[in-house]
């Protein structure tokens, strides 16, 4: 059960992953061992799965975020797992999502130029063989970024 002490820390820790337990602690009315302890048993139970850093898509070059929906001409086991063994190795896809409707996949991708995003449908999505249809979108602005979930 989370307390609202619990649900604080996680409302900090998703803005700023950074924080240390004597911030945190400041900030949650704790001691900074108090603070580090609860941190950690969220972490060990799972709650917090990973600390990362979040990058400047426009810093790095990556110019076109687009979102593609891909329809299979197959379900079955082995050539689903297979597509996904794909997206698992194809860098510029960084989502994946299974939907209900007319698409079975939704991906996030974010290429340098459109010339690599036509290359990621043309070349590497389209010619897997459980893929019937592709379909894109592609992100003329993001007026809300991701945000924190929740808590």
């Amino acid at each position: 059960m989370l307390d609202e002490t619990d649900r604080h820390l996680l409302r900090l820790v998703q803005r700023d992953a950074t924080l240390t337990a004597d911030a945190l602690g400041r900030a949650l009315n704790l001691s900074p061992s108090q603070a580090g302890r609860r941190r950690a048993r969220l972490e060990t139970d799972g709650l917090i799965r990973a600390t990362v850093a979040r990058l400047d898509p426009s810093k790095l070059d990556l110019n076109v975020q687009a979102f593609v929906q891909v329809q299979m001409a197959s379900h079955a086991p082995d050539r689903a797992r297979a597509f996904l063994r794909l997206l698992e190795t194809e860098p510029r896809v960084v989502s994946v999502w299974t939907m209900t409707g007319e698409a079975d996949y939704l991906l996030r991708v974010w290429c340098h130029d459109l010339t690599a995003l036509n290359d990621l449908i043309h070349r590497v999505l389209l010619p897997h063989d459980a893929v019937a249809r592709v379909q894109s979108q592609i992100v003329m602005d993001q007026p809300k970024r991701d945000g924190p979930l929740p808590v």
